[in-house]
């Protein structure tokens, strides 16, 4: 068997515990790994900011990567005494930014436009600015994810219409959109969404929700023609985080062709690091793309119960929750084999 040489881990769910904080076992697993030479790189739906409020106290080496955004940005940690680097980022183009909030109209009360402000040293070095998330509508939002409104008000511009926060200056554009609401109404606009040639979902099959296929309204190809690219072109990729017990859908809008997966794999060449090499840890299905690109894949079994039907058809490993230190024994294991 290959060595390990790079585990790539999922936050929420996955490397947290439900109290959204990361054991002391789990913390040892990730130094432990750091100094017997493999790389440790976070993968997660958050932005850069809003991860580093969990991991800038844990200490963990300067160096180590942190994929955020769900693969649209890919950033070093830093720390007080080393600038924390950018590594890889995507943009929605603007025109397609524009298109996206048209398109959308029914939906664009949970709509959330997301902008990469992250301030790289100094005394607030990895935090963002207010304007890096922008909203339109608060009510729907503060509905569905009322806590995370909470903690990112700060961070939140509320702006109508919301095609103000938009100009075509390349860093001015957003790096994602998101989506929230319930499991229902998030499959509805997915699947409106994906009546365009150029939207493709990653991790999951188009229009599943719950094991259900929903059909969304039938969308003239003329429609397609409103965006200036033609039809055909890849546009967006989608990303759905489940949350059954809350009934909560998150549908992350990405530029085209990123995810975790392509984000890891584009790190792990630059390390010289082969797929065969990569574990991934993840619980939901916007985690598929990075354990389907590792050629050691590991679900947590606090994964969505229609996601662990799938990773039994595909003979992945399912390990113990993220209550049970799922992520620390996947290390653990991963320090018995050989490291190069």
């Amino acid at each position: 068997m290959p060595p390990i040489r790079l585990i790539a881990i999922d936050m929420d769910g996955t490397l947290l515990g439900e109290d959204g904080q990361v054991s002391p076992r789990t913390l040892a697993a990730l130094h432990a790994a750091h100094a017997a030479g493999i790389e440790i790189v976070v993968a997660t739906g958050r932005r850069h900011a809003y991860a580093m409020r969990i991991l800038r106290p844990l200490g963990l080496h300067h160096a180590l990567a942190l994929i955020s955004s769900n693969g649209t940005v890919t950033r070093t940690l830093g720390s007080p005494s080393e600038p924390t680097q950018l590594l890889a980022r995507t943009h929605l183009p603007h025109a397609t930014a524009l298109w996206l909030c048209a398109h959308i109209e029914e939906f664009r009360n949970a709509l959330v436009l997301t902008f990469d402000r992250v301030v790289p040293d100094g005394p607030n070095q990895g935090e963002d600015t207010r304007g890096a998330l922008v909203v339109e509508h608060l009510d729907q939002l503060h509905a569905s994810i009322g806590r995370w409104m909470e903690v990112n008000e700060p961070y939140i511009a509320h702006i109508v219409p919301i095609e103000s926060a938009l100009t075509p200056a390349a860093l001015d554009t957003p790096i994602q959109a998101m989506l929230c609401g319930t499991i229902d109404r998030m499959a509805h606009a997915e699947a409106r969404l994906l009546q365009h040639p150029g939207v493709a979902a990653s991790g999951h099959p188009s229009g599943r929700s719950g094991g259900k296929h929903l059909g969304a309204p039938h969308l003239e190809p003329e429609m397609w023609d409103s965006h200036p690219k033609t039809s055909g072109t890849e546009l967006l990729t989608l990303h759905r985080t489940e949350y059954p017990l809350r009934n909560l859908s998150i549908l992350d809008i990405l530029p085209a062709n990123c995810s975790k997966g392509a984000a890891i794999l584009t790190l792990a060449q630059t390390r010289g690091i082969d797929p065969s090499q990569i574990m991934a840890i993840g619980d939901n299905w916007n985690d598929v793309s990075m354990l389907e690109a590792a050629a050691h894949p590991i679900l947590m079994a606090n994964a969505p119960d229609d996601l662990r039907a799938l990773a039994l058809t595909r003979n992945w490993p399912i390990g113990p929750s993220n209550r049970a230190d799922g992520v620390a024994l996947a290390i653990e294991s991963a320090l018995t084999l050989p490291t190069r």
